[in-house]
């Protein structure tokens, strides 16, 4: 599986936040390129502390829309992105069956499982989704950033999706999903901090495995013809939207 990695990856530098980049520079369709600077993925917001320097990193790119993908009784007790002016905020839980990833036993394959996870996913989360899809196609909400708790899982979903929707070759859609596991480390000792110093149980935890992206594609061109076809059938987003949203994120 050979990958066109974008001229460089753009990671952004944060103290508390460890799973930030710009989605530009992969190639799409018709040779064009994903602009820099229109959209990012992140981990929780929430983590911003006022007048910090990472304050002052997220100011700097200009986000004028943020997708918090996270469900409320997450957000309450960790804090949301603050209410800058000028900044939407958007809460879209896109997961429905909430599953405790640290418990989980040394015999779980993180590839399959959280395969399965996702396409539970990509079917629970249908309305929520299809709102996210919109807000990334939609110019007025631009440069817009879209996290959960530690950027991995369900962003990393809605990553693959517009990455996809966007011409993207399957292989570099696995491998930018693959470069969270760099923050694997600050992210398992961030967890360990808010639970009095344990460690996940899990040898899988933090772990982005490629199998995960194969497995779910595997799964939705089985239900659906392809990624391209789930999206029009079960989210009802048409080729027009998709010309949109190239149209928007795509530069010579």
């Amino acid at each position: 599986m050979t990958t066109t990695q974008p001229v460089h990856v753009r990671d952004i530098p944060f103290e508390r936040l460890h799973n930030v980049r710009d989605l530009g520079g992969w190639r799409g369709a018709d040779g064009r390129a994903v602009a820099f600077g229109l959209l990012y993925r992140g981990d929780s917001l929430g983590k911003l502390v006022p007048g910090s320097e990472d304050e002052r990193t997220f100011l700097g790119l200009g986000v004028r829309t943020v997708v918090d993908l996270r469900y409320p009784w997450e957000i309450e007790p960790a804090g949301r992105v603050p209410a800058y002016p000028g900044l939407a905020y958007h809460n879209l839980s896109i997961e429905h069956r909430p599953y405790d990833q640290p418990a989980l036993g040394a015999d779980v394959d993180p590839g399959p499982f959280l395969a399965e996870r996702y396409r539970e996913v990509a079917e629970d989360g249908v309305a929520e989704i299809r709102q996210v899809l919109e807000l990334v196609a939609d110019p007025g909400s631009g440069p817009l950033l879209f996290h959960c708790a530690s950027g991995k899982d369900r962003t990393g979903l809605v990553a693959a999706l517009v990455l996809t929707l966007l011409g993207v070759p399957e292989a570099d859609v696995v491998a930018e999903f693959a470069l969270t596991e760099r923050a694997r480390e600050a992210l398992i000792g961030q967890w360990s901090e808010g639970h009095g110093g344990q460690v996940p149980g899990w040898p899988g935890y933090g772990r982005t495995p490629a199998g995960v992206i194969t497995r779910l594609y595997a799964g939705l061109r089985a239900d659906y013809g392809s990624v391209e076809g789930y999206v029009a059938q079960r989210l009802g987003l048409d080729a027009q939207f998709t010309a949109a949203l190239r149209e928007r994120l795509l530069v010579e």
